[in-house]
């Protein structure tokens, strides 16, 4: 009897705990809203060709009841521009990327790519034309070249070509080349080693736009350089939009543009924020040591 009470208790508590699993995906079933996966325009091949970005009176609101992430905000990035973005509390700079590729639509307001309303897009689409940087890396379970080249749409000398641009050709030769498993979540690379992988997609992709968001915050210095040195020579003909966080890998950008409560507070190069001392860019760059 006591063998059998110990079991069926047993059984009812890992029955309970499994059926959590079920609640959660009902859940998901019901409350969650699908995004709106079809567009009205499906986008040429080659769109977009300069990768020039506009944000015409854009609102972002994530609640109704909560405030403005992005409030009225209006600005322009021209072609091949690198544009860092900086605020105190991480929201704004954040909630840039999320309308850049519709994760949350926007309230109010368009985002227009090469003259092209990206509300009207597919969101495979555009997403697929834009390629990121994320500030935590992410591998699949899987090849080196299941990783960079999920869809198999390049040759193994494409994917030997994007690893020596991010450095990383010799710790995967060490692996055992492009047929080596990266282990559960990557754990054969470090987690600079993970970032620049993701940099190597972003080289394949070849696209126009690269969001960065971040990508250095979890690295040590030599990875930072490696990933800052791949970003100016390879994406040299690309916008570039940069969620800063050490302020002297991006001093050498073309913009800056420094956003608080939801607006653009500044928008200027750096040479002419630093130049001001009663800027908020200024402010950031002397606490970090940087006075030119």
């Amino acid at each position: 009897m006591n063998g059998m009470l110990s079991a069926s208790v047993t059984s009812f508590a890992d029955t309970e705990r499994d059926l959590v699993s079920v609640e959660r995906t009902e859940a998901y079933t019901k409350k969650v809203v699908p995004e709106k996966w079809r567009g009205v325009t499906t986008p040429p091949v080659s769109w977009p060709q300069q990768g020039a970005v506009t944000f015409e009176n854009v609102c972002l609101q994530y609640r109704e009841h909560l405030p403005f992430a992005l409030d009225n905000i209006t600005f322009e990035v021209n072609a091949g521009e690198r544009l860092v973005s900086l605020d105190e509390q991480g929201v704004e700079k954040t909630s840039l990327f999320k309308a850049l590729f519709r994760i949350v639509e926007v309230t109010t307001g368009d985002i227009i790519i090469d003259d092209l309303s990206i509300r009207l897009l597919p969101l495979h689409d555009l997403r697929f034309r834009i390629a990121i940087i994320p500030q935590d890396p992410f591998l699949f379970s899987g090849t080196v070249r299941e990783n960079l080249d999920p869809n198999e749409e390049h040759m193994d000398s494409e994917l030997w070509v994007a690893l020596n641009k991010t450095h990383l050709s010799s710790a995967v030769h060490m692996l055992g080349g492009l047929s080596a498993d990266v282990g559960i979540g990557g754990k054969q690379f470090s987690t600079g080693q993970k970032q620049l992988l993701c940099l190597a997609r972003a080289v394949l992709r070849n696209a126009k736009i690269i969001c960065v968001d971040e990508a250095t915050a979890n690295c040590d210095g030599e990875t930072d350089r490696f990933i800052q040195h791949a970003l100016r020579s390879v994406f040299h003909n690309s916008t570039v939009f940069t969620v800063a966080h050490r302020l002297h890998t991006v001093l050498d950008s073309d913009r800056v543009m420094v956003m608080g409560n939801g607006i653009i507070k500044e928008f200027d190069t750096p040479a002419n924020l630093l130049a001001n001392p009663e800027s908020e860019f200024a402010a950031l760059a002397s606490e970090a040591g940087i006075s030119s």
